[in-house]
């Protein structure tokens, strides 16, 4: 047992250290000047982590109520596509020439940042009345959510509201057990929040982004939103998209078979990240980690209503292969041609980001 044990440790140790890097990244609030900067990335904040004092805000914890905030993160002037460029220690600001940094952090009440939301689609032309909500993975903390979702909103040219729903990851990757319940923790809360996404801010549609153990809470709650009766959320529910999601093929199936919708899946079967996942899972497969070489499983997923788009194939500077979503100018910029393609309602998903074409044609029925 303990040489099996030293085995697995010796295996996965560049993951515990690049985990086991001390404090978590803060957010601190520094001026730019325009000449510095490519833009600035409003972002709304919806959270079911427990409140800490600035420049962590939030932190690993579990809050019994949901907390919200505003995030400024300008973007350099010399950014490059894919790259979440930070400075080299998490208690420092950085400099806006160089790196994205934090213009300005406000907490909010909920009425005002429904506020706030509804007043940003309200000033948007009809076409770009959208919201676009994401849903970070597991081992990570409030700061680098952030401005991991900057980077995409940036590089996808999304034009719509960008609205981050962040979860309680302590960021430490033996805390792996207590994310996933934190996961499920997070359920109701999310489902409040895109209800009210639907509703009352006056979002044309809107949709999901969600990472690795994110998807996990992304899909558990649409299955619940589905059982009680609303899980297009009055038509408003576009894209669902899941990059390297960290679920059990098994799980996902019954998921696919109560959320009665397409969702596209972003697939790598070189991501060491779920490699690690596969660990705690009995050697189960994470649906991630699947290929096009898996011929029969993703037949039976895309009858389910998965698209699966492999992206085994490509390089980023990922150095896990977690992040390709993310980090690959091609997928990214994909994805943000698909945001940015008009008049799809909820049931649509054939051809999305033109990256492949086999998903079931049933798919719009599906989601009547």
């Amino acid at each position: 047992m303990f040489g099996l044990r030293s085995v697995v440790l010796a295996l996965l140790l560049p993951l515990v250290l690049a985990a086991c890097g001390g404090p978590p990244r803060q957010l601190v609030v520094s001026a730019a000047r325009p000449e510095d900067i490519a833009g600035t990335v409003k972002i709304f904040v919806a959270t079911s982590r427990a409140s800490t004092r600035q420049p962590e805000y939030f932190n690993g914890e579990r809050s019994p109520s949901v907390a919200f905030a505003r995030l400024d993160i300008s973007v350099p002037r010399a950014h490059q596509v894919g790259q979440v460029e930070l400075p080299g220690s998490v208690t420092s600001a950085g400099d806006p020439a160089s790196h994205f940094t934090v213009s300005g952090v406000e907490r909010l009440t909920e009425p005002e940042i429904l506020k706030q939301v509804r007043a940003e689609i309200a000033r948007r032309p009809q076409a770009e009345r959208e919201v676009l909500v994401f849903v970070h993975g597991f081992n990570t903390n409030f700061a680098d959510a952030a401005f991991r979702f900057a980077q995409i909103v940036t590089d996808s040219g999304f034009k719509g509201v960008p609205v981050l729903f962040t979860w309680p990851s302590r960021a430490q990757l033996f805390a792996y057990p207590y994310d996933r319940d934190s996961a499920d923790f997070s359920r109701d809360a999310l489902e409040i929040g895109l209800r009210a996404i639907s509703s009352d801010l006056g979002a044309n549609r809107f949709d999901i982004l969600a990472h690795s153990m994110g998807t996990l809470l992304t899909v558990e709650t649409l299955r619940q939103a589905a059982i009680r009766g609303d899980g297009s959320f009055g038509g408003k529910l576009r894209n669902v998209m899941l990059a390297a999601p960290d679920i059990d093929l098994d799980v996902f199936k019954t998921q696919l078979a109560a959320i009665k919708r397409p969702v596209t899946v972003f697939v790598s079967s070189d991501d060491r990240a779920l490699d690690f996942s596969r660990q705690f899972a009995g050697d189960k497969k994470r649906l991630g980690a699947i290929s096009e070489k898996d011929t029969d499983v993703v037949a039976d997923l895309r009858k389910s209503g998965a698209m699966i788009i492999d992206l085994s194939g490509d390089r980023s500077g990922d150095e896990y292969n977690h992040g390709k979503f993310a980090t690959t100018p091609r997928i990214v910029e994909m994805i943000g041609k698909r945001l940015g393609a008009d008049g799809m309602g909820g049931g649509s998903g054939s051809g999305v980001l033109g990256l492949d074409s086999k998903a079931s044609p049933s798919f719009a029925a599906r989601d009547k």
